[in-house]
């Protein structure tokens, strides 16, 4: 198994449970990992014949922008479905990072695996 990465994608939107979160943007930062086959790809030099990562991160950063969950989780769970649904991943991790969430922290989040690996 193959995998393309985006590392540290930062979207801003309205997350959170408090009253002054859901009138503030505040920016999350993605790392995606999606298993590919990467092969044909190499041999052809075509991007049509791999996961392209620069469609992928426009359809996530529209969609995030656009969105207003409360929970990390949530958002998490719909970006996972996004990739794995729209792009024909067969597995990913996800890690979501809402910085600054926490005082004192670097960032707070979750990461999730979906999919499955060969």
């Amino acid at each position: 198994m193959d995998i393309i990465f985006i590392r540290q994608l930062q979207i801003e939107t309205i997350i959170g449970i408090y009253d002054w979160e859901r009138n503030t943007r505040q920016t999350v930062v993605l790392d995606l990992e999606m298993a590919a086959d990467i092969g044909r790809a190499a041999a052809s030099d075509a991007i049509e014949q791999t996961l392209d990562y620069k469609a992928v991160a426009k359809r996530i950063i529209g969609f995030v922008e656009q969105s207003s969950f409360q929970l990390v989780e949530t958002l998490a769970e719909e970006i996972a479905r996004i990739v794995l649904e729209e792009f024909d991943v067969p597995w990913l991790r996800l890690t979501l990072d809402k910085r600054g969430a926490v005082r004192g922290s670097e960032g707070v989040g979750v990461i999730i695996e979906r999919g499955r690996r060969e």
